[in-house]
């Protein structure tokens, strides 16, 4: 009895690993290409623009707060960083600047919220639709190249090169997850974000400045945002006025997938991983079976919808 109750509880905390594999298994089946080194290569470099975002995302969530303004961050700081690129500046300065950036306007959402006394949901629906205008204003609607010279050749390392055989934005991505995981479980800026989530009201009367953590943390989600950008651009050789169009939705199913609570304080950053990977390893498996892009949007939907019912059941 003991036995089936552990191994009960074994499967429901696994449940997002145990989804990921069945769901390996299950392409590998249908496609003979699918279960291969350089594919799962492939499927890795572009999950890790919606892992790295999601990270962020699973940072926010934990305090009991939402970032709407993750695509927007997203496509001004890749516009910067491709009109720079493109004027053949250092592209160590560009990713400096696109990254500072990125981490003060997550910082001015947090501090609307924090200061400002506003729901995170309205604060950052507020702020995605006026960076997307200051985008659209900035690129006039148009994409910015970077343009065909030294330092942009250097800048597509970011998203072609290798160390060790390995590609970049996978080791971009890996280390991202590592300074989540070692911040959420070392650090007391973590012990804070889960005592904030699971209970504002008496983590602030505990003494801790509840403000500043939140500040923190969407600053951390704007940074992020920022450095996912840095590896689309360098990617496309471009940014696109419209990029980012939806990420946050991405970055927020990946989250959910991952287990992490939406009401706060109860979450792992490898959950959000596993998360990503199984949109990327979703979306990855249904355009080799030929599934049509509109019918991929249903798919995930329902996948989205029974892991959100499936943690709401086995959480209650």
């Amino acid at each position: 009895m003991l036995q089936n109750k552990t191994f009960k509880n074994i499967l429901i905390e696994q449940k997002s690993l145990i989804t990921l594999l069945v769901l390996i298994a299950i392409v590998s089946c249908l496609s003979d290409n699918f279960f291969t080194l350089n594919n799962f290569f492939n499927i890795l470099q572009q999950t890790s623009i919606n892992a790295v975002i999601a990270v962020g995302m699973t940072l926010v969530i934990l305090t009991s707060g939402i970032d709407l303004s993750v695509g927007s961050i997203f496509a001004l700081t890749g516009a910067i960083t491709a009109s720079m690129i493109g004027a053949d500046i250092s592209p160590f300065i560009a990713i400096f600047v696109s990254l500072t950036l990125g981490w003060l306007l997550g910082a001015f959402s947090g501090l609307i919220i924090a200061k400002g006394k506003l729901q995170a949901f309205i604060a950052t629906l507020v702020m995605m639709l006026i960076l997307r205008g200051v985008t659209q204003v900035y690129t006039k609607g148009s994409p910015i190249s970077t343009g065909s010279n030294d330092n942009s050749e250097l800048f597509e390392w970011v998203a072609f090169g290798r160390v060790l055989g390995i590609p970049v934005p996978i080791l971009i991505m890996t280390l991202v997850f590592i300074f989540a995981w070692y911040l959420l479980k070392y650090t007391r800026l973590g012990r804070y974000i889960y005592a904030l989530g699971g209970n504002e009201a008496a983590t602030r009367l505990s003494g801790i400045n509840v403000d500043r953590v939140k500040i923190i943390v969407y600053a951390i989600s704007g940074l992020l945002c920022a450095l996912a950008s840095t590896i689309e651009v360098a990617r496309l050789s471009s940014a696109q006025p419209t990029a980012g169009t939806g990420y946050e939705m991405d970055a927020i199913a990946a989250v959910v997938l991952g287990g992490t609570s939406m009401s706060g304080g109860r979450g792992k950053i490898i959950g959000t991983l596993v998360g990503a990977l199984i949109l990327g390893f979703l979306n990855n498996g249904l355009n080799m079976l030929g599934v049509d892009a509109y019918y991929q949007m249903i798919v995930k939907g329902v996948v989205i919808l029974l892991a959100v019912l499936v943690d709401k059941k086995t959480n209650k």
